[in-house]
């Protein structure tokens, strides 16, 4: 079994605090604390750590969506909100602040859970994808730099280009490096060298 999800929640108002709470409780979270507002809120999830950040507001201002927007810069994790009202145009903002699930007239007990659950999931495949993309980034530069290598060494050597992948690639076995390391590691020698 998974250890439970850790949760922060964010409301000013008691009785609908409440109302997230038990079904926090309900869906087995773990509520690490309520807040009132937004104000400081990158520190105060830095020391509690939650795995969620839950918000439940009025009508998220520009303040706290600013707050939320540090915040996820700072600490991505997963922010479900719920709005008693909200327009397009603040949904727009809260979403390009990080807001994973946002619900506009939708809090009752029994819609915590899956809103907190669709809030992680969304949260989880977009960093799957930003990831998947810089790693294909790094590949296209480190590919770029192989490329360089090998023509260098062509220059240099007056060898063809495959002569020139096979030594940059035995120059990596031998160094247990990968090959984008070593043809890096020959530029910036050659750049030092003045080749």
């Amino acid at each position: 079994m998974s250890k439970p999800l850790s949760v922060v929640l964010i409301d000013d108002n008691p009785a609908r605090a409440e109302i997230v709470e038990r079904g926090l409780r309900d869906a087995g979270y773990v509520l690490l604390a309520r807040l009132d507002g937004t104000y400081d809120l990158a520190t105060r999830v830095n020391v509690l750590q939650p795995d969620v950040i839950v918000v439940s507001i009025d009508s998220p201002g520009r303040d706290a969506i600013e707050d939320l927007r540090r915040t996820t810069e700072q600490q991505p994790r997963p922010i479900a909100l719920f709005a008693d009202r909200s327009d397009p145009a603040t949904i727009a903002a809260g979403m390009e602040a990080g807001v994973s699930a946002y619900v506009v007239k939708g809090l009752t007990q029994d819609r915590v859970q899956p809103v907190v659950d669709v809030a992680v999931a969304h949260f989880n495949r977009y960093h799957a994808m930003r990831e998947e993309l810089e790693r294909a980034r790094l590949s296209l530069v480190e590919r770029k730099t192989v490329d360089r290598a090998k023509g260098l060494l062509m220059e240099q050597k007056g060898i063809g280009e495959e002569a020139a992948y096979k030594l940059l690639r035995k120059l990596a076995m031998d160094q247990n490096k990968r090959i984008g390391e070593v043809a890096q590691d020959l530029l910036t020698y050659a750049k030092a060298l003045k080749f």
